[in-house]
């Protein structure tokens, strides 16, 4: 077997080693997490509801990069031919109305409860933080272990159907003289959210408080540091909310499913 062989067999190892723990009840934020392995967020919709959102993630690709759609009713993904997504994400969230109705660590009887579910597999920017790590630039809420800070923001996502909602961020606190690096970095994971939305001031977001997200942790930002703004998978979150879905089941902001697809797949 060639080294690169290895290290891709050795990768796909750390990825089911770490579903493995989830599904044993391990629950924490997914960052840092089989290094150099995609994640993705998850959004499970009935099937009625299923092309409205499908519309809606072709409408709003950076917000909603679409890895993957399974068949109605099934909890499996080519993306980890061993994974299955109602056991190996840490922390999940079921949505009734458009209201978060509970955070759940297995889902199991949502899938009994709820058949016809049709589940979507979205792309993730902790995904470019390895290749950012590598680069020399912290990501902070690794450093700290804690969530990443996500932020409804004043932007409205392309509406499709009977589904709208506010475009969802991301937030990594980069030095100034590193800020070109991360830019050109996440810009070539365009399948990931891929470059920043917006750099500098969270005002121009309608962010009012950058130390109070909407979801996740606040994270230290030091002197000389820029907020730097990433469209985040959390948008889908977002439009269940706003247009009161009558059912949705979810991943929890920053717990996400751990894919055997090494990052380098997704790189341009």
């Amino acid at each position: 077997m060639s080294n690169l062989m290895q290290a891709t067999a050795d990768a796909i190892a750390k990825a089911q080693e770490a579903r493995l723990a989830i599904r044993n009840g391990l629950v924490k934020p997914t960052a840092g997490m089989a290094k150099g392995m995609t994640q993705a967020n998850m959004i499970s919709l009935p099937r009625d509801w299923a092309f409205d959102f499908l519309l809606y993630a072709q409408r709003n690709p950076k917000s909603c990069p679409i890895l993957d759609v399974c068949e109605a009713g099934s909890y499996h993904t080519v993306l980890a031919e061993h994974a299955d997504l109602r056991t190996d994400i840490p922390l999940y969230r079921v949505w009734k109305n458009g209201k978060l109705a509970d955070e759940i660590t297995d889902a199991t009887k949502v899938w009994e409860q709820h058949p016809d579910l049709v589940t979507f597999l979205i792309g993730c920017s902790f995904t470019f933080e390895t290749p950012m790590l590598e680069a020399g630039i912290e990501i902070r809420h690794i450093t700290d272990n804690c969530n990443v800070p996500m932020y409804k923001t004043n932007r409205l996502c392309r509406p499709a159907g009977r589904l709208e909602g506010e475009l969802v961020v991301s937030m990594r606190p980069i030095p100034a003289d590193k800020v070109a690096d991360a830019v050109m970095i996440s810009g070539r994971f365009p399948s990931v959210h891929g470059a920043p939305v917006h750099i500098g001031s969270p005002d121009a977001l309608g962010i009012k408080d950058i130390m109070s997200p909407d979801f996740g942790s606040p994270v230290r930002i030091e002197d000389g540091e820029i907020p730097v703004f990433w469209a985040c998978g959390v948008t889908p979150q977002a439009a269940v909310m706003r247009s009161g879905v009558p059912f949705a089941l979810s991943h929890a902001p920053g717990h996400m499913f751990i894919t055997d697809v090494p990052d380098a797949a997704y790189h341009v």
